[in-house]
C-alpha cells in the first residue's frame, strides 16, 4: 500500500510503541522540532534514520547495536538547537567565523545525547556524522574505519536525502542523480563498504524516496 512518508514512519513508530524507552517519543519530537526550526520538510530526521536502518539491518543482527544506529541517525543535527537563526537559516555561502560556529553542531550534539542512558554509540554517531571516509571532515578528521559504521551508513544516506529533497532554490533531484554522486564519492567522501550497500538495497531505498511528502501532516 502505497502512503505518504509520514503516514509510514509513524506507522512503523506505533508498531514500536510498546518496546520503545520512556523517553523515545521525547527523543523523536526534539528532532521533529529541529526539523521545523531549519524549515526542512518531511521529517528529514526520522527519514534518514529509517533510512539508514535500511543499509545496516543487511550487516548487523544485533538489535541493541540497531537501536544505536537509529538514534544516532534521527539525533545527528540535534546540536544545530544552539546555532543562532543568523547562521542556521542563512541564505548563502557562510563567513568563516559563522562556519566556525556551524562546525560546533557535532561536539554540541555530542554532549546532549551522551548523557542520555544508553546512548553510548548513537552519541558516537552524532559526534561524528560529519566526518570523511578520506579525512578531510569534521571535527575530528577521522579516517576510515576510525569512523563508527553507523556514521558510515549515515552519511551515505543523508547525501541520498539532501540531494532528492526540494530545497528554496533548487528541486530535488532524481534518485539516479543522487546514486552517480554517491559512486563518485566513494572512498573518498564515504566508506566504499557503506556504498556497496547502498547499491545492494537500491530498489529498496528508490521506494522510501518516492514515498517522500512535501508537507507534514
Amino acid at each position: 500500500m502505497h502512503v505518504c512518508e509520514p503516514c509510514f514512519l509513524d506507522r512503523q513508530r506505533a508498531a514500536r510503541g510498546a518496546t520503545e524507552d520512556p523517553y523515545a517519543t521525547f527523543a523523536e519530537a526534539l528532532a521533529d522540532l529541529l526539523d521545523l526550526r531549519e524549515h526542512e520538510t518531511g521529517q528529514h530526521s526520522r527519514r534518514v534514520a529509517c533510512h539508514t536502518l535500511i543499509l545496516a539491518k543487511r550487516c548487523i543482527a544485533d538489535a541493541a547495536q540497531l537501536r544505536e544506529i537509529y538514534w544516532g541517525a534521527l539525533l545527528h543535527d540535534i546540536g544545530k538547537i544552539g546555532i543562532p537563526d543568523r547562521v542556521l537559516l542563512k541564505n548563502g555561502p557562510l563567513r568563516a567565523d559563522e562556519w566556525m560556529l556551524m562546525r560546533r553542531h557535532a561536539d554540541d550534539g555530542y554532549r546532549v545525547v551522551s548523557r542520555l542512558p544508553g546512548m553510548a554509540d548513537a552519541a558516537d554517531i552524532v559526534l561524528c556524522h560529519e566526518e570523511r571516509f578520506d579525512g578531510t571532515g569534521y571535527p575530528r578528521a577521522l579516517r576510515g574505519t576510525e569512523i563508527p559504521l553507523g556514521a558510515r551508513l549515515f552519511a551515505v544516506i543523508d547525501t541520498l536525502d539532501a540531494m532528492t529533497s526540494d530545497r528554496p532554490y533548487r528541486k530535488g533531484l532524481p534518485f539516479d542523480a543522487a546514486k552517480a554522486e554517491i559512486l563518485r564519492l566513494s572512498g573518498r567522501q564515504f566508506d566504499p563498504q557503506a556504498v556497496d550497500l547502498f547499491v545492494a538495497e537500491e530498489g529498496t531505498l528508490r521506494r522510501m524516496v518516492a514515498l517522500k511528502c512535501t508537507e507534514v501532516p
